[in-house]
Order: C-alpha cells, then structure tokens, then sequence
C-alpha cells in the first residue's frame, strides 16, 4: 500500500537525468563562451586597428617650413623669354616641408596636392621628379626625422599657368595614412626687378 521512499531505481533515473540537463547547460554555456570571447577579440582588434588609423589621420602631417617663387620674364603667350613685350610672373612654386612631431616616417611620393585659385583647382600626386633633398640623412624622398628638409617643385605646367601678382592660392598636402595640411600662398603685388619672393 505505501511505496518505499528509498526506491534506488526511480533514484537512479532521476540521477541521469539531472545529469544530462547538467551536462547540457555546461555545453551551452562553453559554446556561449567561445562565442563572447571570439567576438571580444575581434571586437578589440577592430578598434586597435581603428585607433591606429585615427592617430595617424591626426598625426602623420607634412609641416610646411617655408613657400618661395621663382619670377621670370613672360610674354604674352607664356613662355619664359626676355624678349618683346614681358611681364613677370611667379612661374615655380617651391615648398620647404618637414614632419609634424609625432608623424611616423613620411613617403613624399605618396603625397597629394592641391592647389586651389580664384578660377581652378589642380590636384595630383607628387612625383619624384618634383622633390629634392634639403637636409637628410638619406636621399630616398622618405622624412624619417624631424630634421629632414625637403623641398616639393611645382612648375607652371603642375599649376597649369604662372602666377601673377596678388594671387593667392590654398595649397593642401595630404599624406598617404589622410592627414591633411592646409596653407596659403600669396604671391606679393610687385614681381618688378625679382627673380625670387617669398609666398
């Protein structure tokens, strides 16, 4: 009429399935936190990567030393002579540039320009041809230390046309990791009697 309370087989099936459910939430919770600390790590590696890129967005810019001219003799058709009817006119931009304190190793190759005036916008990429060496401890057009000088050449035919005097131009340099460096050249109203000014 009355059970046994210390029954051993209804306690054994009880053990095996308080077991099982044991073992099943130990997997779930493993699976669960593996999930987490993957998405963690890739989570943390994402904003290293996002931290580094923002830094040197900030960081790795071109400090601008100095912008000079050189003034030629023009004619009215544009080509540098001396003869008949000249006028002078700012026909090469030279722009001393060194790294802003910080900036991991700069590759001027690697560096865009613009020049912005009252009535066009050039953008190009600096070219070899265009850098020459000031002060530096190698020749490779590469700023490695923050006393490296050099200076970026920009012809008539890289700012489409000579400069006359009173312009102003807004010149950009942006180094390959988007650190922008922004300035403004102004040509001074008299080019008489020059063959080089100061912008």
């Amino acid at each position: 009429m009355f059970e046994t309370v210390f029954d051993t087989d209804e306690r054994g099936q009880v053990g095996i399935g308080t077991l099982i459910v044991f073992i099943a939430m130990v997997l779930v919770a493993a699976i669960a936190a593996g999930v987490l600390i993957n998405t963690a790590g890739l989570l943390q590696t994402q904003a290293e990567a996002t931290g580094e890129e923002s830094s040197q967005q900030v960081a790795d810019r071109i400090q601008i030393q100095s912008a000079t001219g050189t003034v030629e003799q023009v004619n009215s058709t544009g080509v540098i002579d001396g003869s008949g009817d000249t006028t002078a006119k700012v026909t090469e931009v030279n722009i001393s540039v060194t790294k802003s304190p910080g900036a991991d190793d700069i590759q001027l190759e690697n560096v865009t320009y613009e020049f912005v005036t009252s009535d066009q916008v050039i953008t190009n990429v600096v070219g070899s041809d265009q850098v020459s060496t000031i002060t530096a401890a190698t020749d490779d057009n590469v700023i490695t230390d923050r006393a490296d000088r050099y200076a970026l050449n920009f012809s008539s035919t890289d700012l489409n046309g000579n400069l006359d005097g009173g312009d102003k131009v807004t010149v950009t340099l942006t180094t390959a990791p988007g650190a922008s460096t922004v300035t403004e050249l102004r040509v001074p109203d008299s080019l008489v009697d020059k063959s080089a000014v100061k912008l």
